[in-house]
C-alpha cells in the first residue's frame, strides 16, 4: 500500500513551508473549498501545474476573512503573485437555494460545515489582500470568475452586474481551465516580462483604459448600455457565447465605468499531451491530513472515479460547462487513464469498483470533427442541437475499448458510468452503419455492465416547445432509450432502475407545459424523484432568457416564470401522484381551462 508523508502535499501553513526549508514562496493560492489534492479540485491542479513549472507554491484553503486577517497575513507576500479561486461551485449557487433560502451544510467544506466561505470570495479575497499587499499582483481564477468575466445577469442580488473585475481589484483574470494560461503567465515572468505588461496572454483578462484597437475585435455594448436596454445585454450574449465556442476566436471588448475588460480568446482544446500532463502530476488524490477524521462531502462522491476528458459539445441553454471548458472536446490518452485507475485500486478502502469513468458528458471521450477545418470555421455553441452535425464522429468505439481495459486491470470488479449519457448521440441514425452498429454496442455494454442499479439521463422536459429553448432532443428519444433500457435489462435479467432529471421554471415553459409533462411522466410509470426548479447562473443562455426576457439568438420575447408564487405552481406538478397536491394541481388545471387533464393525472 502507498503511503504518503506530509510534505507530500503543498504546503498550507508556515509549519509545513518551514519544513520543506524553503525561505520564500513564489505563488500562495487562496481557495474557498478544503485542500483535497485531487484532479477534480482546481486549487490542486493549478498547485500542481505551478509546483511542474519548479516554483515554491503553498495553499491556504477556507481562509477566515472576518476579523484580523490572519489567514491572509501568515505566509507572508509571494515573489510572484498571489492567486485566489472561489473554488469548485459558484459561491451563490454553492450558498443557496433556487428559492434564495440558505444552504444548511457545504459539500467542499470538512464535516459540511456551513459558513466558511463568504458570498463571493472572489472579491472578498482579493479585496482583502490588496488592502494588505497592494504592489502584489493578485491572479484570479475558478469557475466564479470565469463565468463573471463581462455583464452579467445575478439572480441572487437581482440585478445586472458589471464584469467581476469593476468589483474585484485582481490584476488578471484567468478563465476556464487554467493550466495552459498560468503556464504561460510564469514562463513572461520567468523571462522578466513585468506583470502589469502581461496583456496577451490567451485565455486571460484584465481592466485597463483605453486599450489600442486589434483588427477582428469584439466590441460589446457597455455595461451602462446594457442597464438601460435589456435587448442590447441579449444582443451581447449571442457574442460570448459564439466566441467561447470558436476554435479561433477574437478578442472581446467592453466598456464599464470609463474603463474597459478586454477578454483575450481562449486557446485552442487541449491536446492529448497537454491534458495528460495536467492529471498525470503527483497527486495524492486525498484530502490534506489536517482533515483526518472529517468527511469532505464532494471528496466521498468523486474518490473512486476518474475523469476521461473534459469539453461539452452539447450546449444545453441552462448549462455553464461550454462556458467554462469549451464545446472542443479534450481527451486523455488510454494509458493515462489506465495509470489514474491502478492509483485508485492502491487506496486502502478501495473495494473494487469504480463510482465513474466518465466526463462532463459520459459518452464524448474522442469525439470531434471528421474534418477539423470545418470545425475551425464553426461559431455554433452546440454540435447535436437543433440536429446532430454531419461533420461530426460520433463513434463510441474507442470508450468500449477503454471500458475493456479498465476492467481487465487488476483490483477491478466492477466500472460504473456516473456521469451523465447523452442519449440522443447513440439514438441518431448515421450515414456509417459502421458507427451506428457501436453505438448499439455500447448502449447495450452501457447498461448491462455499467450500470449500479440505478442509471440517471436528463430528459428535462417533455414539450418540444420547451426542449427547444433547452437546446435538449425531443422526448419520443426518451422514450425510446427507455424502451431500449428495459429491453436489455429482460436479456440479462437484470432489474435496474432508470432515473430521468427534469427541470421546472425554465424560460419558455408555461404550466401547460408541466402539466403535459406530469401526464406523460404518469403514462411512463414514473414518480419523479430527481427534479429542480430553474436557477439562472451566469453566463447562460437560459439565463440570459430569464433575465432579458429576448432570445439572444432570434431576438424575439420568451415567456419566464419570474415570481415565488409562478414558480411554484409550474413545480406542484412533479409531484401529482402525492395526495398532498391533488387539490391545488386540479385548481390550476381549471384556471388555465385544461380540465382535460384532472381525469388523466386523477383517474385510474
Amino acid at each position: 500500500m502507498k503511503t504518503f508523508a506530509p510534505d507530500a502535499w503543498l504546503p498550507t501553513t508556515k509549519k509545513e513551508v518551514e519544513a520543506r526549508g524553503w525561505d520564500t514562496l513564489d505563488v500562495i493560492l487562496f481557495s474557498g473549498d478544503a485542500y483535497v489534492d485531487h484532479p477534480s479540485f482546481g486549487a490542486a491542479v493549478i498547485g500542481r501545474t505551478l509546483e511542474a513549472q519548479g516554483l515554491r507554491v503553498a495553499i491556504v484553503p477556507q481562509p477566515d476573512w472576518r476579523g484580523d486577517f490572519r489567514d491572509f497575513k501568515k505566509l507572508g507576500i509571494p515573489r510572484l503573485f498571489f492567486g485566489v479561486s472561489p473554488g469548485a461551485m459558484d459561491s451563490m449557487i454553492n450558498h443557496y437555494t433556487a428559492n434564495k433560502r440558505l444552504r444548511s451544510d457545504d459539500a467542499y467544506t470538512p464535516d459540511k460545515r456551513p459558513g466558511m466561505r463568504p458570498d463571493y470570495p472572489s472579491i472578498v479575497y482579493t479585496k482583502i489582500l490588496k488592502e494588505l499587499y497592494p504592489e502584489t499582483p493578485i491572479v484570479l481564477g475558478g469557475i466564479e470568475a470565469s463565468l463573471r468575466r463581462l455583464t452579467h445577469y445575478d439572480y441572487w442580488q437581482d440585478r445586472l452586474c458589471p464584469g467581476i473585475l469593476a468589483d474585484s481589484p485582481a490584476d488578471l483574470l484567468i478563465y476556464g481551465m487554467g493550466e495552459l494560461p498560468v503556464i504561460e503567465l510564469v514562463k513572461q515572468l520567468k523571462a522578466g516580462v513585468p506583470f502589469r505588461e502581461l496583456k496577451e496572454i490567451p485565455q486571460t483578462a484584465y481592466l485597463t483604459g483605453k486599450p489600442d484597437s486589434l483588427p477582428g475585435d469584439i466590441r460589446l455594448f457597455s455595461h451602462e448600455e446594457c442597464l438601460r436596454d435589456k435587448l442590447k445585454q441579449a444582443q451581447n450574449f449571442r457574442h460570448i457565447e459564439e466566441e467561447s465556442n470558436k476554435y479561433h476566436a477574437n478578442r472581446i471588448l467592453q466598456e464599464v465605468g470609463g474603463q474597459t475588460i478586454v477578454v483575450n480568446p481562449p486557446y485552442p482544446p487541449m491536446t492529448e499531451q497537454e491534458i495528460d500532463a495536467s492529471f498525470d502530476l503527483p497527486y495524492t488524490r486525498l484530502p490534506h491530513p489536517k482533515y483526518r477524521g472529517k468527511i469532505i462531502p464532494a471528496y466521498e462522491m468523486i474518490k473512486f472515479s476518474v475523469n476521461i476528458h473534459r469539453g461539452c459539445f452539447g450546449g444545453c441553454a441552462f448549462c455553464t460547462i461550454s462556458a467554462h471548458q469549451g464545446k472542443f472536446i479534450a481527451s486523455r490518452s488510454q494509458e493515462s487513464v489506465l495509470n489514474e485507475v491502478r492509483q485508485i485500486t492502491e487506496m486502502p478502502d478501495f473495494k473494487g469498483n469504480l463510482s465513474d469513468l466518465g466526463g462532463p458528458s459520459a459518452n464524448m471521450y474522442r469525439m470531434q470533427g471528421k474534418d477539423l477545418r470545418i470545425c475551425e470555421q464553426c461559431k455554433k455553441p452546440s454540435c447535436i442541437s437543433p440536429t446532430i452535425c454531419r461533420n461530426l464522429n460520433a463513434d463510441p468505439k474507442e470508450m468500449l475499448e477503454l471500458y475493456c481495459k479498465v476492467d481487465a486491470l487488476p483490483g477491478i470488479k466492477r466500472t460504473f458510468i456516473g456521469s451523465g449519457i447523452r442519449y440522443d448521440l447513440l439514438l441518431h441514425r448515421y450515414s456509417d452503419e459502421a458507427v451506428n452498429q457501436s453505438a448499439r454496442r455500447y448502449l447495450e455494454e452501457l447498461i448491462a455492465h455499467h450500470v449500479s442499479g440505478r442509471l440517471k439521463v436528463a430528459p428535462e422536459h417533455t414539450e418540444d416547445n420547451v426542449l427547444r429553448q433547452m437546446r435538449k432532443p425531443g422526448f419520443t428519444q426518451f422514450e425510446e432509450f427507455k424502451r431500449i433500457f428495459e429491453q436489455v435489462n429482460r436479456e440479462h435479467g437484470l432489474n435496474q432502475q432508470l432515473i430521468p432529471y427534469f427541470i421546472s421554471s425554465h424560460p419558455g415553459c408555461t404550466e401547460a407545459d408541466m402539466a403535459e409533462l406530469a401526464v406523460k411522466t404518469k403514462k411512463l410509470n414514473f414518480h419523479l424523484e430527481q427534479v429542480q426548479d430553474f436557477t439562472p447562473t451566469p453566463m447562460t443562455l437560459a439565463t440570459e432568457m430569464y433575465y432579458t426576457g429576448y432570445h439572444p439568438y432570434t431576438l424575439e420575447k420568451v415567456y419566464t416564470a419570474r415570481t415565488k408564487e409562478e414558480k411554484q405552481r409550474q413545480r406542484q406538478f412533479f409531484f401529482w401522484y402525492k395526495p398532498e397536491f391533488r387539490r391545488q394541481i386540479t385548481e390550476s388545471l381549471q384556471r388555465i381551462k385544461r380540465k382535460d387533464l384532472i381525469q388523466k393525472l386523477f383517474g385510474r
